[in-house]
């Protein structure tokens, strides 16, 4: 990444946004406060983080890396998580800053500035991805170290078999374990009830119900492929 560079209509009157930026993402990270619209969509599961080890929720877009099987063309036709939506745009001292050479910018893209030097509604857009992402990471984060105590996390391993012989396995994941949810003592289920974590897990665990949808997807292309 580049040095940032604080926003300011002067300096980026002809920035331009493309908002078709989705065709090579698989898996894009959320918060809490997206997943109950996310969830009618796509598939929510709980991965590590590389380098911490920590947990963080995201959306599976694609079963192989660097392909998106929703989006057409790069543009996702239903709802883009507020990651998708603020590419290309930082915090930096409380600061809305820029990476100039994200390829988020292109000459033909769509403007951030109007003529009178305001935010146009894609701007606006950016500004609210922000905010929800600045309130609601924490609020994952904390969500998360509360089911890790109480161990309602578990790898899911997936393998999906096509109709061209192959097969995909996708490791890494994690699922909220629904048994072990059932066996929590009752002062623990109220308390992550009166938490709105229980909401989370049952969004969640439902969710991945989805992965079927994405395997008929990338199925009907291989036999369109071949046809």
């Amino acid at each position: 990444m580049a040095d940032l560079t604080y926003l300011d209509s002067r300096s980026h009157s002809d920035l331009r946004l493309d908002l078709a930026n989705a065709a090579n993402r698989h898996f894009v990270q959320v918060v809490a406060e997206e997943m109950p619209v996310a969830a009618n969509e796509y598939p929510i599961f709980f991965t590590k983080n590389p380098q911490t080890g920590s947990f963080y929720a995201g959306v599976v877009m694609g079963l192989e890396a660097g392909t998106n099987l929703y989006a057409a063309n790069g543009e996702l036709p239903g709802y883009r998580p507020a990651d998708l939506v603020r590419q290309g745009f930082f915090l930096s001292d409380g600061q809305i800053a820029i990476d100039p050479e994200s390829p988020a910018f292109i000459p033909d893209g769509k403007p951030i500035f109007d003529e009178r030097g305001e935010a146009t509604p894609v701007l606006q857009a950016v500004q609210r991805a922000m905010h929800m992402l600045e309130k609601g990471l924490p609020e994952t984060d904390a969500i998360l170290a509360r089911f890790v105590e109480h161990r309602l996390l578990e790898p899911i391993d997936i393998s999906l078999d096509f109709d061209d012989g192959s097969r995909l396995r996708l490791d890494g994941l994690y699922s909220t374990s629904l048994d072990a949810l059932h066996s929590l003592p009752d002062a623990v289920a109220l308390e992550l009830f009166r938490n709105g974590d229980l909401q989370i897990a049952y969004i969640q665990a439902a969710s991945i119900n989805h992965i079927r949808r994405l395997a008929k997807i990338r199925n009907d292309r291989l036999l369109a492929a071949t046809s």
